[in-house]
């Protein structure tokens, strides 16, 4: 029991490293399409698309992690992002210092 909670802190952790948060990915669509397809605006350091045990299936969503700045800015440029038919929703992930996330907490 220890361990799973020690697994999902871990998993939340290494969210905030990511710059974009991307939902409505096609049930299709695999990690390496959506790295494929964002690795046009430039290199990809990390796609982390997570799956459920129960269905085998993705959840529809992802992390994107750029090496540079200017990188994220190239994909938050364009209007719309489409992969297989289906209209992207990305979110710009913002980084937090740990006592402005205490401080809203409170």
């Amino acid at each position: 029991m220890a361990a799973a909670s020690a697994v999902r802190a871990a998993g939340r952790r290494s969210r905030r490293l990511f710059d974009i948060f991307v939902a409505d990915v096609p049930w299709t669509v695999s990690s390496k399409e959506v790295k494929e397809y964002f690795s046009q605006f430039g290199s990809v350091q990390r796609c982390q698309l997570p799956f459920d045990r129960n269905t085998g299936f993705h959840r529809r969503y992802c992390w994107i992690k750029f090496s540079t700045p200017e990188e994220l800015q190239n994909v938050l440029q364009k209007d719309s992002h489409v992969l297989e038919g289906s209209k992207l929703t990305l979110r710009q992930e913002i980084r937090r210092r740990r006592s402005q996330r205490k401080n809203q907490s409170e």
